[in-house]
């Protein structure tokens, strides 16, 4: 998807208040390292309903909280807090009374909250089928909806096209293409010492080894752990393939920012990102295309997507109230563009997506994320995390593929035991 100066500058502009989704999640992820002044606000009751958000879509939201309370007599209290401590706070704070009725938050929070007891089910009703399908399964945990979905994010491939003029057809074609162009990295995706499988995921998908199975429900299934499949083992073997002892494509030397640089100063002609790091390539002049991921395989390549949107707390006085606000407020196209205004990723609510995808940055990432996946948002997911990055790092370094995976299986499969 090619940019063009007007939607390069639009981007831009809004990447000053941009947020990585997934950085909310306790993975390797870029995270938003905002940290506004916390406020306690008006107190929880029955015509009262508080809500915590990072403070950079308080005023995205005043509009809807405004036209609540006119229209129900119900006041809504934004609150902006720390991005940093608002879930641990939140969880602290929902078995005393005091906190917040509804609070914004990541996808990958919900086993978690659940598990806690302080979340209660979201009443989507009809309004569920108006939500991309990523956003509506990332909203569900356990066959139940407790997230109203706002924003979609996933990682896509960038592309300096004055370098490379085509999208590549492949994996292999994106460093053929790259070599001949004379480059020493011709591609670039952030790894460091301890590996970054959040990024490497889409080629671990096109190998067909997710990390859990599914229940019947269409959720993960913590006891269906597919890394030990036939796809892990072959995922492996390319992982070694493209490392220091082969192509050198992966590289753990190479961190976020090596791969920043390496892509801002034409080193390397492809970058895998996030949007969170466009607006460093528009403003270094980058002739920048947001692509799909090439994959290594006849398989699509699935990144991750992360979904952002607002939980209701168990504890909350006025559950209806909550519930309202959200699906019929905050669920309206109108609310959600204000989102994507301070943000820049992608709404929830199809009709808003459609509409902010007239941007072409916004149009690339949302056609890279038509076949990813939610994250995994099972407390089983902490445990592939504490061993996943530095296997593959191993296996980068040289380590024997096939002994390293299958330690990386045994280690988390006894870490969720």
């Amino acid at each position: 998807m090619m940019v063009n100066k007007k939607g390069a500058l639009v981007f831009g502009a809004l990447l000053a208040t941009s947020a990585l989704l997934a950085g909310c999640s306790g993975s390797a992820n870029p995270a938003d390292t905002t940290k506004p002044e916390d406020s306690t606000g008006a107190e929880s009751s029955e015509n009262t309903l508080v809500v915590w958000v990072d403070a950079e879509r308080v005023d995205a939201l005043q509009g809807a909280a405004d036209a609540y309370e006119e229209k129900t007599g119900i006041a809504v209290d934004i609150v902006g807090r720390d991005v940093n401590t608002i879930k641990d706070d939140f969880i602290q704070q929902v078995p005393t009374g005091k906190g917040p009725d509804i609070v914004m938050g990541a996808h990958d929070w919900a086993g978690e909250l659940a598990t806690n007891g302080v979340v209660a089910p979201l009443e989507l009703g009809d309004s569920a089928a108006d939500y991309l399908d990523v956003a509506l399964n990332a909203a569900t945990y356990e066959g139940t909806v407790y997230l109203l979905p706002y924003a979609v994010e996933n990682i896509a491939l960038l592309r300096n096209a004055d370098i490379a003029p085509n999208a590549p057809t492949s994996f292999d074609d994106m460093l053929a293409t790259g070599t001949a162009a004379g480059l020493e990295q011709p591609f670039v995706v952030e790894q460091g010492v301890e590996g970054n499988p959040y990024h490497l995921y889409p080629f671990q998908t096109a190998f067909g080894a997710p990390v859990f199975g599914l229940d019947a429900d269409g959720g993960y299934d913590p006891t269906k752990l597919e890394l030990g499949s036939a796809g892990g083992t072959e995922f492996a073997n390319w992982l070694a393939a493209q490392g220091k002892n082969g192509t050198g494509a992966l590289n753990t030397d190479i961190d976020g920012a090596i791969a920043k640089e390496n892509f801002l100063s034409g080193k390397s002609a492809y970058w895998l990102t996030g949007p969170w790091n466009v607006g460093a390539a528009v403003d270094a002049g980058i002739n920048v295309s947001v692509d799909a991921i090439p994959s290594p395989t006849a398989n699509p390549a699935q990144p991750f997507a992360g979904v952002k949107g607002f939980y209701v707390s168990s504890e909350s006085k006025n559950t209806v109230a909550a519930n309202d606000f959200l699906v019929n407020y905050i669920g309206t196209a109108d609310v959600q563009l204000e989102l994507f205004k301070a943000g820049n990723v992608l709404p929830a609510l199809t009709a808003a997506a459609e509409e902010a995808s007239n941007d072409p940055i916004v149009a690339g990432f949302a056609a890279a994320g038509e076949s990813a996946v939610p994250m995994p948002a099972v407390p089983a997911m902490g445990a592939v995390w504490q061993y996943w990055g530095i296997a593959q790092a191993e296996i980068i370094n040289g380590g024997d593929p096939t002994t390293v995976w299958a330690k990386l299986v045994s280690d988390v499969a006894a870490a969720i035991k």
